[in-house]
């Protein structure tokens, strides 16, 4: 079995873009939120049933009429609310995780990244061989955030107060992207780790 890494960071740090380096070295990257989107597209038993018990709790209106999720009406609904924030996280997370372990097990790859971004709120660090957190300044964050998702200051904010902190997030860190450069500079703090893991895990 591929060992695991699991890579993490607030919004705005760039780990999309870290594991999209990982991935360019030929390294299977696992991500959390596609399968979580997987898991709530109609089709399956499971997403069937998982959508059942989304509808459950959070009503019918945020089903469209085709029966597929309306992810931005729920997003608004539990953005504001720790406790349906949790209640959804706790229908979402154990399928999602239990489909990148399984990924994992497949893989022919001597470590997988499996990007996830809770993380370490979730608890899910624990089950790493390694952990990577992917920060930046501020100023950076900012500024990213205008520019590629046109959202303002108090929006981002706003999202920073619900996210843990890069301080928690960085006394869980066997490992530190600082992601404030170029591509280069990131490319070759991706490159150092990968050969540091395929020294690890590739025997």
């Amino acid at each position: 079995m591929a060992a695991r890494v699991g890579l993490t960071g607030g919004i705005g740090s760039g780990k999309t873009t870290v594991a999209s380096c990982f991935a360019g070295l030929g390294v299977q990257v696992i991500d959390a939120d596609q399968i979580g989107r997987d898991i709530t597209e109609p089709g399956s038993a499971q997403s069937e049933q998982i959508l059942a018990q989304i509808m459950e709790h959070f009503g019918r209106a945020i089903m469209d009429s085709q029966g597929r999720l309306k992810r931005k009406r729920l997003g608004q609904m539990v953005f504001n609310s720790p406790q349906k924030r949790k209640l959804l996280e706790s229908i979402l997370h154990p399928p999602i995780l239990d489909k990148m372990l399984a990924q994992c097990r497949q893989s022919k790859s001597p470590y997988c990244i499996l990007e996830i971004p809770l993380l370490i709120e979730s608890g899910q660090h624990e089950l790493m061989g390694r952990v990577v957190v992917v920060t930046c300044n501020p100023e950076t964050r900012t500024s990213r955030l205008q520019q590629h998702r046109k959202m303002s200051v108090d929006e981002i904010n706003r999202v920073l107060d619900t996210q843990l902190s890069d301080q928690d997030r960085l006394a869980k860190a066997d490992d530190v992207i600082v992601n404030d450069s170029t591509i280069a500079a990131l490319k070759q703090q991706v490159n150092i780790l990968h050969e540091n893991y395929w020294s690890m895990f590739g025997a």
